[in-house]
């Protein structure tokens, strides 16, 4: 299955406490359970003011669809070409 990175500006997305990230991260999970096993959330990085999420999913629209069910910003989706690694230059 593809994998995808999407891109969320949530500004002070750094600043969020340990509540509202479990609130956000049921949220989430809620609408993926909803939306059925052909989607996955498989982690995300926070930074300052954006969020990276990489998901498997089969194709960019179900992506759109969690965002939206979620309320959650998806401003730019991504999908994954070619992973690369240290060990890809040996």
């Amino acid at each position: 299955m593809p994998n995808y990175v999407i891109e969320r500006e949530i500004p002070g997305a750094s600043n969020m406490t340990e509540e509202q990230v479990k609130e956000v991260a049921l949220k989430s999970l809620g609408v993926l359970k909803d939306l059925g096993p052909q989607i996955q959330w498989l982690h995300s990085y926070v930074t300052d003011d954006k969020v990276y999420c990489i998901y498997w999913a089969p194709n960019e629209e179900i992506i759109k669809e969690h965002a939206r069910l979620g309320g959650f910003p998806a401003n730019r989706i991504s999908a994954v070409r070619r992973m690369m690694e240290p060990a890809s230059a040996g």
